[in-house]
């Protein structure tokens, strides 16, 4: 039993058909892979991947255990280390009911004391002098571009540019979240 149909003219026309299909589904299959990000080699990652490291950090019982996202800045808090505080508490709040895996982080670089309104605008950041260990966090540019984030086992992980996109920094947390059976 055959598939084809026995009148020559439509056995040429399935002939036809499917060779154009066999040429058709190569422009197909490299379409979806581009758009779905499906291209070997490439990462769907915003942040920048850093080969995870332990960091020594005198991290305090509430942040054990807990993705961290950690920024370095002055306690005088200009302008852009506010918006990185405001941007790391949306972020936390965007992952809904997995914010409680995640913990923020704020490593004091000088001894100056942070303002009261401030420390209660960011409330639930925890903030410890840290300025010595800015050494250990790899930058482009200064430590205090940046917010890093640390895995539930204390390991450096990724880095985030200065400037953040929100919506690709929520996109990557959702997606490490969702992976990650700990933390």
């Amino acid at each position: 039993m055959t598939l084809l149909p026995a009148d020559p003219v439509k056995r040429g026309r399935v002939k036809f058909a499917l060779l154009g299909v066999f040429f058709l589904l190569p422009v197909a299959a490299s379409w979806l892979a581009w758009r779905f990000e499906l291209v070997p080699g490439t990462t769907g990652n915003y942040g920048t991947l850093i080969a995870p490291r332990p960091v020594a950090l005198p991290l305090p019982g509430v942040l054990k255990g807990k993705w961290v996202l950690v920024q370095f800045d002055g306690g005088a808090c200009n302008a852009r280390c506010e918006r990185k505080h405001y941007f790391m508490r949306q972020v936390r709040r965007a992952q809904g009911k997995e914010m409680q895996r995640i913990a923020r982080l704020w490593l004091l670089t000088d001894g100056v004391q942070p303002r009261p309104e401030l420390l209660a605008a960011i409330q639930g950041t925890v903030a410890i002098p840290g300025g010595a260990l800015a050494a250990a966090f790899p930058a482009e540019g200064a430590v205090t571009d940046h917010i890093y984030l640390l895995d539930p086992l204390g390991n450096l992980m990724m880095r985030f540019p200065r400037d953040p996109d929100p919506s690709r920094v929520i996109k990557d947390l959702q997606r490490l979240l969702k992976v990650s059976s700990f933390g």
